[in-house]
Protein backbone atom coordinates (compact mmCIF):
# COMPACT_ATOMS: atom_id res chain seq x y z
CA UNK A 1 0.00 0.00 0.00
CA UNK A 2 2.73 2.37 0.67
CA UNK A 3 6.22 2.32 -0.27
CA UNK A 4 8.98 4.38 1.22
CA UNK A 5 12.71 3.75 -0.57
CA UNK A 6 16.09 5.88 -0.15
CA UNK A 7 13.75 8.93 1.19
CA UNK A 8 15.66 12.08 2.59
CA UNK A 9 14.33 15.79 3.27
CA UNK A 10 16.99 18.08 3.09
CA UNK A 11 16.43 22.17 4.24
CA UNK A 12 18.99 24.72 3.53
CA UNK A 13 19.39 27.05 6.31
CA UNK A 14 21.35 29.88 7.58
CA UNK A 15 23.62 27.55 9.40
CA UNK A 16 23.68 24.97 6.74
CA UNK A 17 21.77 22.16 5.53
CA UNK A 18 19.87 20.50 7.74
CA UNK A 19 19.14 16.62 6.98
CA UNK A 20 15.12 15.95 8.15
CA UNK A 21 14.37 13.15 6.96
CA UNK A 22 17.67 10.90 6.48
CA UNK A 23 17.72 7.56 4.16
CA UNK A 24 14.26 5.91 5.23
CA UNK A 25 13.00 2.84 3.83
CA UNK A 26 9.54 1.42 4.96
CA UNK A 27 7.03 -0.60 3.28
CA UNK A 28 3.55 -0.47 4.97
CA UNK A 29 0.69 -3.12 4.01
CA UNK A 30 -3.03 -2.38 3.14
CA UNK A 31 -5.42 -2.56 6.01
CA UNK A 32 -1.96 -1.78 9.26
CA UNK A 33 -2.25 0.26 11.35
CA UNK A 34 1.46 2.02 11.56
CA UNK A 35 2.90 4.06 14.07
CA UNK A 36 6.10 6.53 13.91
CA UNK A 37 7.09 7.43 16.92
CA UNK A 38 9.70 9.77 17.74
CA UNK A 39 10.48 13.40 19.82
CA UNK A 40 10.49 16.87 18.62
CA UNK A 41 12.87 17.34 15.45
CA UNK A 42 12.87 13.70 14.79
CA UNK A 43 11.31 13.84 11.10
CA UNK A 44 8.41 12.10 11.53
CA UNK A 45 6.03 15.24 10.61
CA UNK A 46 8.05 15.69 7.64
CA UNK A 47 7.79 12.19 7.24
CA UNK A 48 4.04 12.24 7.08
CA UNK A 49 3.52 15.17 4.94
CA UNK A 50 5.62 13.38 2.20
CA UNK A 51 3.01 11.23 2.12
CA UNK A 52 0.51 12.98 0.55
CA UNK A 53 2.60 15.79 -1.38
CA UNK A 54 3.08 18.33 0.78
CA UNK A 55 6.28 18.08 1.31
CA UNK A 56 8.63 17.00 -1.66
CA UNK A 57 11.53 14.51 -1.36
CA UNK A 58 14.78 15.43 -2.16
CA UNK A 59 15.78 12.11 -2.81
CA UNK A 60 14.13 8.92 -2.81
CA UNK A 61 10.24 7.63 -3.77
CA UNK A 62 7.08 7.67 -2.54
CA UNK A 63 4.58 5.49 -3.29
CA UNK A 64 0.58 5.33 -2.38
CA UNK A 65 -2.07 2.99 -3.55
CA UNK A 66 -0.09 3.00 -6.63
CA UNK A 67 0.53 6.33 -7.46
CA UNK A 68 4.68 7.59 -7.12
CA UNK A 69 3.70 10.49 -4.94
CA UNK A 70 6.82 11.95 -5.08
CA UNK A 71 6.36 12.69 -8.63
CA UNK A 72 3.15 13.79 -10.05
CA UNK A 73 2.00 17.54 -9.81
CA UNK A 74 -1.22 19.51 -10.27
CA UNK A 75 -4.14 17.56 -11.15
CA UNK A 76 -2.85 14.35 -10.52
CA UNK A 77 -1.30 15.35 -7.40
CA UNK A 78 -4.63 16.33 -6.38
CA UNK A 79 -7.01 13.46 -7.52
CA UNK A 80 -4.05 11.47 -5.55
CA UNK A 81 -5.07 13.23 -2.74
CA UNK A 82 -8.80 11.94 -2.07
CA UNK A 83 -7.24 8.65 -1.56
CA UNK A 84 -4.89 9.96 1.13
CA UNK A 85 -6.64 12.19 3.98
CA UNK A 86 -5.61 13.52 6.70
CA UNK A 87 -6.66 14.91 10.54
CA UNK A 88 -4.64 17.17 12.55
CA UNK A 89 -3.97 17.93 16.37
CA UNK A 90 -5.83 21.37 16.15
CA UNK A 91 -8.71 20.01 13.92
CA UNK A 92 -8.57 22.63 11.21
CA UNK A 93 -12.27 22.75 11.16
CA UNK A 94 -14.17 25.51 9.07
CA UNK A 95 -15.32 27.89 12.23
CA UNK A 96 -18.71 29.07 10.02
CA UNK A 97 -20.02 26.20 8.84
CA UNK A 98 -21.74 23.16 11.23
CA UNK A 99 -21.00 19.77 11.64
CA UNK A 100 -22.61 18.77 8.57
CA UNK A 101 -21.28 21.91 6.24
CA UNK A 102 -17.94 20.83 7.47
CA UNK A 103 -18.03 16.77 6.74
CA UNK A 104 -19.75 18.09 3.10
CA UNK A 105 -17.10 20.36 2.47
CA UNK A 106 -14.71 17.94 0.63
CA UNK A 107 -17.52 16.34 -1.35
CA UNK A 108 -18.86 19.21 -2.66
CA UNK A 109 -15.11 20.24 -4.07
CA UNK A 110 -15.08 16.98 -5.10
CA UNK A 111 -18.54 17.72 -7.36
CA UNK A 112 -20.56 15.32 -5.62
CA UNK A 113 -24.11 15.83 -6.08
CA UNK A 114 -26.35 16.90 -3.34
CA UNK A 115 -28.27 13.96 -2.56
CA UNK A 116 -25.18 12.14 -2.69
CA UNK A 117 -23.21 14.29 -0.08
CA UNK A 118 -26.50 14.35 2.20
CA UNK A 119 -26.75 10.53 2.10
CA UNK A 120 -23.24 10.38 2.61
CA UNK A 121 -22.70 13.18 5.33
CA UNK A 122 -25.71 10.89 7.18
CA UNK A 123 -23.55 7.88 6.82
CA UNK A 124 -20.22 9.44 8.42
CA UNK A 125 -22.09 11.50 11.26
CA UNK A 126 -23.33 7.77 12.36
CA UNK A 127 -20.08 6.05 11.79
CA UNK A 128 -18.36 8.93 13.97
CA UNK A 129 -20.93 8.48 16.87
CA UNK A 130 -21.89 12.48 16.53
CA UNK A 131 -25.96 12.16 15.68
CA UNK A 132 -27.67 15.01 17.33
CA UNK A 133 -24.84 17.27 16.79
CA UNK A 134 -24.64 17.67 12.92
CA UNK A 135 -26.09 21.21 12.68
CA UNK A 136 -24.29 22.12 16.08
CA UNK A 137 -20.73 25.08 15.31
CA UNK A 138 -17.11 23.84 16.41
CA UNK A 139 -17.23 26.45 18.92
CA UNK A 140 -20.14 24.51 20.75
CA UNK A 141 -17.92 21.22 20.55
CA UNK A 142 -15.24 19.30 23.10
CA UNK A 143 -12.34 18.61 21.63
CA UNK A 144 -13.00 14.76 21.04
CA UNK A 145 -16.32 16.11 19.08
CA UNK A 146 -14.25 18.41 16.73
CA UNK A 147 -11.70 15.56 16.22
CA UNK A 148 -14.92 13.17 15.45
CA UNK A 149 -15.29 15.93 12.85
CA UNK A 150 -11.91 15.91 11.77
CA UNK A 151 -12.14 12.08 11.33
CA UNK A 152 -15.29 12.13 9.42
CA UNK A 153 -14.25 15.00 6.85
CA UNK A 154 -11.25 12.74 6.02
CA UNK A 155 -13.14 9.53 5.27
CA UNK A 156 -16.21 11.55 3.06
CA UNK A 157 -14.18 11.19 -0.31
CA UNK A 158 -13.64 7.12 0.77
CA UNK A 159 -9.70 7.29 0.93
CA UNK A 160 -7.60 4.48 0.91
CA UNK A 161 -4.97 6.02 3.70
CA UNK A 162 -5.69 7.62 6.71
CA UNK A 163 -2.94 10.08 7.79
CA UNK A 164 -2.98 11.23 11.65
CA UNK A 165 -0.56 13.94 12.49
CA UNK A 166 -0.51 14.24 16.51
CA UNK A 167 -4.16 14.02 16.27
CA UNK A 168 -4.84 13.07 19.68
CA UNK A 169 -2.18 15.53 21.21
CA UNK A 170 -4.68 18.20 22.39
CA UNK A 171 -6.90 15.67 24.01
CA UNK A 172 -7.81 14.67 27.50
CA UNK A 173 -6.38 11.29 28.55
CA UNK A 174 -10.13 9.42 28.32
CA UNK A 175 -11.05 11.53 25.12
CA UNK A 176 -7.75 10.14 23.62
CA UNK A 177 -8.33 6.92 24.41
CA UNK A 178 -12.32 7.10 22.26
CA UNK A 179 -10.59 8.67 19.62
CA UNK A 180 -8.06 5.64 19.34
CA UNK A 181 -10.75 3.41 19.98
CA UNK A 182 -12.75 4.86 17.02
CA UNK A 183 -9.99 4.54 14.63
CA UNK A 184 -9.44 1.13 15.56
CA UNK A 185 -13.00 0.58 14.51
CA UNK A 186 -12.70 3.06 11.35
CA UNK A 187 -10.02 -0.11 10.47
CA UNK A 188 -11.71 -2.73 11.16
CA UNK A 189 -14.86 -1.93 9.51
CA UNK A 190 -13.51 -0.27 6.05
CA UNK A 191 -9.81 -2.18 5.94
CA UNK A 192 -8.49 1.33 6.08
CA UNK A 193 -4.65 1.66 5.95
CA UNK A 194 -3.65 4.30 8.78
CA UNK A 195 -0.82 6.19 9.08
CA UNK A 196 -0.27 7.90 12.60
CA UNK A 197 2.89 9.80 14.39
CA UNK A 198 2.82 10.56 17.89
CA UNK A 199 5.58 10.82 20.73
CA UNK A 200 2.96 9.13 23.12
CA UNK A 201 3.78 5.23 23.55
CA UNK A 202 0.46 4.81 24.86
CA UNK A 203 -1.25 5.71 21.64
CA UNK A 204 1.13 3.03 19.73
CA UNK A 205 0.50 0.33 22.64
CA UNK A 206 -3.30 0.65 22.26
CA UNK A 207 -4.00 0.56 18.33
CA UNK A 208 -0.61 -0.16 16.24
CA UNK A 209 0.35 -3.24 14.80
CA UNK A 210 3.76 -1.87 13.93
CA UNK A 211 6.09 1.01 14.43
CA UNK A 212 9.18 2.95 13.52
CA UNK A 213 11.12 4.72 15.96
CA UNK A 214 12.45 7.69 14.64
CA UNK A 215 15.88 9.92 16.11
CA UNK A 216 17.83 12.25 13.81
CA UNK A 217 15.55 12.01 10.89
CA UNK A 218 16.26 8.42 10.67
CA UNK A 219 14.35 5.03 11.48
CA UNK A 220 16.50 3.14 14.43
CA UNK A 221 14.05 0.66 15.59
CA UNK A 222 11.41 -0.99 13.33
CA UNK A 223 9.22 -4.14 14.25
CA UNK A 224 5.39 -5.18 15.74
CA UNK A 225 4.72 -3.16 18.58
CA UNK A 226 4.53 -6.34 20.95
CA UNK A 227 7.92 -7.25 20.02
CA UNK A 228 9.22 -3.70 20.38
CA UNK A 229 7.67 -3.81 24.03
CA UNK A 230 9.06 -7.02 25.16
CA UNK A 231 12.58 -6.40 23.34
CA UNK A 232 13.32 -2.48 23.09
CA UNK A 233 16.76 -2.20 21.28
CA UNK A 234 17.91 1.04 21.26
CA UNK A 235 18.00 3.98 24.34
CA UNK A 236 15.32 6.17 22.85
CA UNK A 237 12.76 3.31 22.44
CA UNK A 238 13.42 2.34 25.79
CA UNK A 239 12.55 5.41 26.90
CA UNK A 240 9.33 5.66 25.07
CA UNK A 241 8.30 2.09 26.73
CA UNK A 242 9.11 3.21 29.94
CA UNK A 243 6.61 5.79 29.66
CA UNK A 244 3.94 3.11 29.70
CA UNK A 245 5.54 0.36 31.93
CA UNK A 246 7.62 2.48 34.78
CA UNK A 247 5.88 5.23 36.01
CA UNK A 248 8.85 7.37 38.35
CA UNK A 249 7.15 6.62 41.49
CA UNK A 250 8.78 2.69 40.56
CA UNK A 251 12.33 4.32 40.56
CA UNK A 252 11.56 6.12 44.01
CA UNK A 253 10.19 2.95 45.37
CA UNK A 254 13.13 0.81 44.19
CA UNK A 255 15.45 3.19 45.80
CA UNK A 256 13.74 2.96 49.06
CA UNK A 257 13.52 -0.91 49.37
CA UNK A 258 17.21 -1.07 48.41
CA UNK A 259 18.12 1.01 51.38
CA UNK A 260 15.97 -0.96 53.92
CA UNK A 261 17.24 -4.46 52.31
CA UNK A 262 20.64 -3.44 51.21
CA UNK A 263 20.77 -7.55 50.48
CA UNK A 264 17.74 -7.86 48.17
CA UNK A 265 17.11 -7.26 44.56
CA UNK A 266 14.72 -5.20 42.45
CA UNK A 267 13.82 -6.75 39.66
CA UNK A 268 11.44 -6.29 36.32
CA UNK A 269 9.22 -9.40 34.73
CA UNK A 270 8.04 -9.08 31.82
CA UNK A 271 5.24 -11.21 30.31
CA UNK A 272 4.41 -11.81 27.06
CA UNK A 273 0.92 -13.51 25.64
CA UNK A 274 -0.30 -16.44 27.74
CA UNK A 275 2.58 -15.65 30.35
CA UNK A 276 0.40 -12.84 31.75
CA UNK A 277 -2.41 -15.00 33.25
CA UNK A 278 0.23 -17.64 35.16
CA UNK A 279 0.80 -17.32 38.58
CA UNK A 280 4.17 -17.05 38.82
CA UNK A 281 4.65 -14.92 41.92
CA UNK A 282 2.54 -17.58 44.08
CA UNK A 283 4.58 -20.15 42.70
CA UNK A 284 7.72 -18.42 43.79
CA UNK A 285 6.73 -18.27 46.89
CA UNK A 286 5.85 -21.52 47.78
CA UNK A 287 9.08 -22.97 46.03
CA UNK A 288 11.67 -20.88 47.52
CA UNK A 289 12.69 -19.67 50.57
CA UNK A 290 12.51 -15.56 50.02
CA UNK A 291 10.39 -12.45 50.35
CA UNK A 292 8.72 -10.74 47.87
CA UNK A 293 7.11 -6.89 47.79
CA UNK A 294 5.39 -5.98 44.42
CA UNK A 295 6.59 -2.44 43.86
CA UNK A 296 4.02 -1.65 40.59
CA UNK A 297 2.62 -3.54 37.57
CA UNK A 298 -0.14 -3.35 35.00
CA UNK A 299 -0.86 -5.54 31.88
CA UNK A 300 -1.31 -3.50 28.54
CA UNK A 301 -3.50 -4.80 25.63
CA UNK A 302 -1.79 -4.26 22.06
CA UNK A 303 -2.86 -4.83 18.82
CA UNK A 304 -0.86 -8.33 18.49
CA UNK A 305 -1.49 -9.84 22.23
CA UNK A 306 -0.88 -8.29 25.76
CA UNK A 307 2.29 -7.15 27.79
CA UNK A 308 2.55 -7.55 31.37
CA UNK A 309 5.56 -5.66 33.37
CA UNK A 310 6.09 -6.41 36.92
CA UNK A 311 8.53 -4.60 39.77
CA UNK A 312 9.35 -6.70 42.57
CA UNK A 313 11.84 -6.47 45.26
CA UNK A 314 12.96 -10.11 46.13
CA UNK A 315 15.06 -10.56 49.71
CA UNK A 316 16.57 -13.66 51.12
CA UNK A 317 19.93 -15.10 51.11
CA UNK A 318 21.73 -14.46 48.17
CA UNK A 319 21.60 -18.22 46.68
CA UNK A 320 18.18 -18.18 47.96
CA UNK A 321 17.45 -15.17 45.26
CA UNK A 322 19.55 -16.64 42.52
CA UNK A 323 18.04 -19.93 43.12
CA UNK A 324 14.74 -17.73 42.72
CA UNK A 325 15.63 -15.40 39.76
CA UNK A 326 16.55 -18.77 37.94
CA UNK A 327 12.90 -20.54 38.69
CA UNK A 328 11.35 -17.26 37.21
CA UNK A 329 13.35 -17.32 34.01
CA UNK A 330 12.40 -20.91 33.69
CA UNK A 331 8.52 -19.80 33.81
CA UNK A 332 9.12 -18.29 29.93
CA UNK A 333 9.68 -14.46 31.81
CA UNK A 334 11.78 -12.05 31.04
CA UNK A 335 13.60 -10.90 33.83
CA UNK A 336 16.03 -7.69 34.38
CA UNK A 337 17.72 -7.02 37.46
CA UNK A 338 16.98 -3.45 37.92
CA UNK A 339 19.42 -2.37 40.83
CA UNK A 340 21.61 -4.39 42.92
CA UNK A 341 21.82 -4.41 47.04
Amino acid sequence: MISIKNVQKVYSSKKGQVRAVDDVNLEITEGEIFGVIGYSGAGKSTLIRMLNGLEIPSAGTITVAERVISKIKGSDLRKARQEISMIFQHFNLLWSRTVRENISFPLEIAGVTKAERIRRVDELIKLVGLDGREDAYPSELSGGQKQRVGIARALANNPKVLLCDEATSALDPQTTDSILDLLVDINNRLGLTIVLITHEMHVIQKICHRVAVMEGGKIVELGPVLEVFKNPQQPITKRFVQQVTEPEETKETAEHLIGRYPEGKVVQLTFVGEATEQPVITNLIRHHNVTVNILQGKINQTQNGSYGSLFIHIDGESKEITKAIDFIRSQAVGVEVVTNG
